[in-house]
């Protein structure tokens, strides 16, 4: 399974997000669900428009623009914008669905999901259940991760939120639209590159020119801008 975790917001940045969504007015999650997810949905989600969400909307763009790993990973062409969530009490999970494959985002652009990305907000010691279960076939991983830190995973996936059964889960999400659409090729370039950045941390050489060459070589074929 293709899927990458990673610090994207420091500690201190988080915390100003968990502070800035706590004065928040939430809605029913349900509101933005499909005719498939409506069924299983039940959490709560900041209206897009709303003065918090594009203040925290804006905190998360910067910190992707400045993560070379979340770069690399995603290859991103477009980013729909983010969006905020919340679990607790009574709207308190998200069972099993799949994104749908094209997100229309404000001011009319679609935005093909090829990659979904959570970042957690809330400390995992101040909740309990809450794991993004990602599924592929018969494979599953159970993510809860840090706050401030990320995961990327494939659009095409089955995933859920389980229940949170104390305190509350706090979250951003977002979708990508890659400039390479293969998520083989994506998965590629990516270790590709993380195997030539590990060689350039001991010195630049004539191997690592050439493999950069490389890189951009197959990424030149690949990508759609």
């Amino acid at each position: 399974m293709a899927l990458t975790t990673l610090p994207l917001l420091d500690a201190a940045e988080a915390a100003s997000l968990r502070a800035l969504l706590a004065t928040a007015q939430w809605q029913d999650g349900r509101a933005t669900a499909g005719a498939q997810a409506v069924r299983v949905k039940n959490n709560q989600q900041l209206a897009p428009a709303c003065d918090a969400a594009r203040k925290a909307g804006a905190v998360i763009r910067a910190a992707l623009d400045r993560n070379p790993r979340l770069l690399s990973a995603a290859l991103p062409r477009k980013v729909f914008p983010p969006h905020f969530n919340r679990y607790g009490g009574d709207a308190n999970r998200y069972g099993p669905h799949v994104d749908g494959a094209v997100r229309l985002a404000p001011g009319g652009e679609r935005v093909r999901t090829d990659l979904s990305c959570t970042v957690f907000l809330s400390d995992p010691q101040d909740y309990d259940g809450g794991e993004l279960l990602i599924s592929e076939g018969d494979s599953r991983r159970s993510v809860k991760l840090a706050a401030g830190h990320a995961v990327l995973y494939p659009g095409t996936h089955v995933h859920e939120v389980t229940p949170v059964t104390r305190g509350e889960r706090l979250a951003c999400f977002f979708w990508i639209e890659s400039m390479v659409r293969s998520s083989e090729q994506r998965r590629l370039l990516f270790e590709f590159d993380e195997a030539l950045m590990a060689l350039r941390a001991q010195g630049e050489s004539n191997i690592t020119v050439t493999m950069a060459g490389t890189y951009h070589n197959l990424l030149r074929m690949w990508a759609d801008t």
